[in-house]
């Protein structure tokens, strides 16, 4: 049987929302997973560093032009006001995104919790375009921008040796709190501050976010700039 290029179009479409619907279910069973296990584990030992992905940009790119207004007139839940940006703001409840669309194509996803629901939310984006009559050619090329974390060493950080000691280091209390690390590899922005709790930007993988914090807790250990209480 040889199917046209329609059919071949609706059957990717298919295909699609049928990973889209088993992508939706994994992340209902992560979440549970989750919960169940911060219930389980109790008190945290210091090597727990409760490391979670707070925000996840991505960007996409059709490779063709977008009408936004035509996407205006369709959608009830985007925002666009081109004299003051001119991207129109594209939001979903599920996952929980907001994506910017501009008119040359090109798209920036924000708000995901992990990579995957990144790439899941443009190409719902994508597919909901299309099944209400906006003219979309291709599939969109998702590329992972910037992960930013979250951690909790569990102890108490001297930031003021700290910043005598380490290199590709910022600390000026007066304006920040806290203390900013340049880490080479991976290369990453940390955010330190005396709690032990931290904030990783700048990584594009989710491995990199852990390889990181815990690079970063080995060299504290190491140089005894954290205790715990």
């Amino acid at each position: 049987m040889i199917m046209s290029r329609k059919n071949l179009d609706e059957f990717d479409d298919e295909l699609d929302e049928e990973l889209d619907e088993e992508d939706d279910l994994d992340e209902e069973e992560d979440e549970e997973k989750e919960v169940k296990a911060k219930k389980d584990t109790g008190p945290k030992e210091p090597k727990d560093l409760a490391i979670s992905i707070e925000n996840v940009v991505a960007s996409a790119s059709l490779d063709q032009k977008i009408d936004l207004l035509a996407i205006m007139k369709v959608f009830r839940n985007v925002e666009y006001r081109p004299k003051q940006f001119p991207g129109l703001v594209f939001r979903l409840k599920r996952p929980k995104t907001a994506t910017l669309i501009f008119g040359s194509g090109k798209m920036v996803c924000t708000g995901a919790k992990s990579e995957k629901m990144a790439r899941s939310a443009v190409k719902k984006v994508v597919r909901e375009l299309k099944n209400n009559g906006i003219i979309i050619l291709g599939k969109p090329k998702i590329v992972i921008q910037n992960i930013v974390a979250s951690a909790n060493l569990h102890g108490k950080i001297d930031l003021e040796t700290a910043a005598d000691i380490m290199e590709n280091v910022m600390y000026e209390p007066e304006q920040f709190p806290g203390l900013i690390y340049r880490m080479g590899e991976p290369k990453v922005v940390m955010l330190l501050f005396a709690s032990g709790k931290l904030v990783c930007t700048g990584a594009k993988h989710e491995d990199m976010v852990r390889e990181a914090v815990e690079k970063l807790h080995d060299i504290l250990e190491d140089y005894d700039l954290i205790y715990y209480e």
